[in-house]
This record gives C-alpha cells, sequence and structure tokens, in this order.
C-alpha cells in the first residue's frame, strides 16, 4: 500500500462513519442536542467537514468546495463563508438545524472526492512538506492531514455516541 491509498482509505472511513451516523435520521433528530451546550450531530458532522474542507484546500492549494460548489449558499447558514465551526457558542451550534441528512452528506461526500482525489496523488517525500509556518515546530503535510484525520474521526464518534442515545429514547 502506498501513501495516497493509506490516506485515502482513512478518509474513506470517516466518509463511511458520516453516512452511518446520519441515515434515516430528520432534520430535527440531526440537530437534536443532548444538553443546552452539547454538540448537535449535524454541528458535529458539518463542523468535521468544514475543517476537513479548508484543511485539505490549503494543503491542496485549491478552493474550498463549501464556496466553489455552492454549498454554503445551500446550507443558509449565519456564519461567514469561512467559518468552520471553531470556537462557535452554543447559540452558533443551534444555528446549524434544518438540514437534511441528505444536503449533510451531499457535502461530505463533495469534499471527500477532493479529499480523495489530493491525497492518492501524494508521495511518502510530500508529507514532508512544510504547511503552516504558524507553529513551533512548523506544521508539515503529513501532520496537518494526521490531525484532520484524528479530528474527524472524534467529531463522528461524538456523532455516534449522540444518535446511540437518540435511538435508546
Amino acid at each position: 500500500m502506498n501513501t495516497g491509498d493509506l490516506l485515502a482509505d482513512a478518509f474513506g472511513r470517516i466518509q463511511e462513519n458520516v453516512h452511518s451516523v446520519v441515515d434515516g435520521l430528520s432534520p430535527e433528530e440531526l440537530a437534536l442536542r443532548l444538553d443546552g451546550r452539547a454538540n448537535s450531530i449535524v454541528w458535529l458532522v458539518w463542523h468535521l467537514t468544514r475543517v476537513q474542507d479548508d484543511h485539505v484546500a490549503d494543503a491542496a492549494g485549491s478552493e474550498q468546495i463549501w464556496t466553489s460548489q455552492g454549498w454554503s449558499d445551500r446550507f443558509e447558514l449565519p456564519f461567514a463563508a469561512r467559518s468552520t465551526g471553531y470556537g462557535h457558542t452554543s447559540k452558533q451550534v443551534t444555528a446549524v438545524g434544518g438540514i437534511s441528512s441528505e444536503l449533510l452528506t451531499g457535502y461530505h461526500d463533495a469534499v471527500h472526492e477532493h479529499t480523495s482525489r489530493y491525497v492518492r496523488g501524494l508521495k511518502a517525500a510530500d508529507l514532508d512538506r512544510i504547511v503552516d509556518e504558524g507553529w513551533t515546530p512548523p506544521v508539515t503535510l503529513g501532520v496537518r492531514l494526521v490531525s484532520v484525520i484524528s479530528d474527524d474521526l472524534q467529531h463522528v464518534g461524538q456523532a455516534a455516541f449522540v444518535r446511540g442515545v437518540l435511538r435508546r429514547r
């Protein structure tokens, strides 16, 4: 297995889990919050997808799918187009609602397709390229991609937990 195939497999597992988590849920179920400060499934999946879109587009030197394919307009969220959910308040988490599972997975699938195309073309040597000098030590492409995979898997796991609680009620 080469570097690109390994990374594509990891991102593919995220996509599989996203579909599993949102499958069959209504917009109301997706927006359910276990308490007033908890994140909803829809916010978690939107956020993990926005982070992947933002970070991969930056690394690839391409435009984000969120804006280039009009997903920002389709979601109609009250945030700046560059918002990924980092630092969102409880009120902002609540604002990510009224979204269907089809819209949510449609955006995720579009981001996944872009991510998969990008990572499949990577070679091991590419992973050492510095992509962010704002940290000490500077962040390499490999570290950035592992960070996105880790963050996405944590958030989809959190969404799966919320779905489990929702289904047990």
